[in-house]
């Protein structure tokens, strides 16, 4: 499998093609649509290139249990967990309409499935590429369940060891998906000693056949860029409206300004990450052309004269002559011509002895 794929209709990841933004929307428009449209257009508006929610069937997430829990955290919607999760889901038709309105403002749509009946709505769907999230990454029927469909899969590694992302590698490889593993800590807000974006040079040496990325839960977006310069090729971030909203991701979001910051940034960033070729460039040769060095007489030379070490040296020169790097290959050459003290030594003046 190349370190490159299709994630959606038109759009590659991997290799050197720009990072891949994921908005995660998740499920911080409050239970309301029109906020979720709105924050579709915000997110779209800012350059990302995916709007993200989260589908849960619950009675397949949880259970009656789970589900019958009181829940009186202050970032809840209900009474009971079962409640404070009901009026945060969207309905199937609901998400048919986020998804025609994503295509009408002209961005990629998805959700994460957490749980298998919410994959299988997300396949009749037609999402582009699976999310799977980090509660689900060790849940391995579930991602080979996932795979089968034949989707793209984008898999966060929160809660989780190395030794289980080999095992989630593996099990992904062997239904011949194309898939990208995440780094993410799961924590809200997530503090920096925290993150590990090391990790990410880890996974390219274990996995190097895929795209790594980077879902991020901390606060600003120095962390991110940094996870763009270590070689991530897909960013998640999570997007809100008002970070003091009720909810426990909103203090782990960005603002529309933020997201808009950020990828303005991560653009600005791949830019200057630029080839993998070193050479001198063509906004150099003004530089070289002006102070340059060469390698000039360091004395009379007459001609015919075998070159030793100390009969050279380098100087900014008129006109350039041979390269400094090179200064050791003319040790034990003859000279064509005579030079006088600080002339350029040029490559047609000398010959092999």
């Amino acid at each position: 499998m190349p370190l490159e794929f299709e994630i959606a209709p038109g759009r590659m990841i991997g290799g050197d093609h720009p990072c891949f933004v994921i908005a995660e929307i998740g499920q911080n428009h409050q239970g309301d649509i029109k906020i979720a449209k709105q924050m579709i257009k915000i997110v779209k508006e800012a350059g990302a290139d995916c709007a993200k929610f989260q589908k849960s069937e619950l009675q397949y997430k949880f259970n009656k249990a789970a589900l019958a829990r009181p829940y009186k955290s202050k970032n809840s919607f209900g009474k009971t967990y079962g409640e404070h999760k009901r009026f945060l889901e969207f309905s199937h038709d609901q998400y048919q309409e986020l998804k025609d309105y994503a295509k009408e403002v002209g961005i990629y749509f998805t959700a994460s499935g957490m749980d298998e009946a919410a994959m299988e709505f997300l396949h009749k769907l037609d999402v582009p590429f699976f999310k799977v999230g980090s509660g689900d990454t060790n849940n391995l029927p579930f991602l080979t369940k996932s795979a089968k469909k034949g989707r793209p899969m984008v898999v966060s590694s929160g809660m989780q060891s190395m030794d289980t992302m080999k095992k989630v590698y593996q099990t992904l490889k062997v239904e011949n998906v194309n898939f990208c593993m995440l780094q993410c800590t799961s924590a809200y807000p997530l503090e920096p000693e925290d993150v590990h974006l090391r990790i990410l040079e880890e996974y390219k040496k274990e996995f190097p056949d895929i795209p790594i990325g980077y879902s991020g839960h901390e606060s600003g977006q120095t962390i991110t860029l940094g996870a763009v310069a270590l070689g991530a090729k897909v960013i998640e971030r999570h997007i809100t409206l008002d970070k003091t909203w009720k909810g426990s991701d909103h203090e782990a979001s960005l603002e529309p300004h933020e997201l808009k910051e950020l990828i303005t940034k991560i653009r600005f960033l791949e830019r200057a990450l630029g080839s993998r070729v070193k050479e001198m460039r063509q906004c150099e040769l003004a530089c070289h052309n002006k102070l340059g060095k060469s390698v000039v007489a360091a004395k009379d030379i007459p001609e015919g004269t075998i070159l030793s070490e100390d009969m050279l040296t380098v100087k900014v020169a008129e006109p350039k002559g041979y390269a400094p790097e090179n200064i050791y290959d003319l040790i034990g050459q003859k000279t064509l011509k005579a030079f006088e003290y600080d002339d350029s030594v040029q490559e047609e003046d000398v010959t092999k002895a």
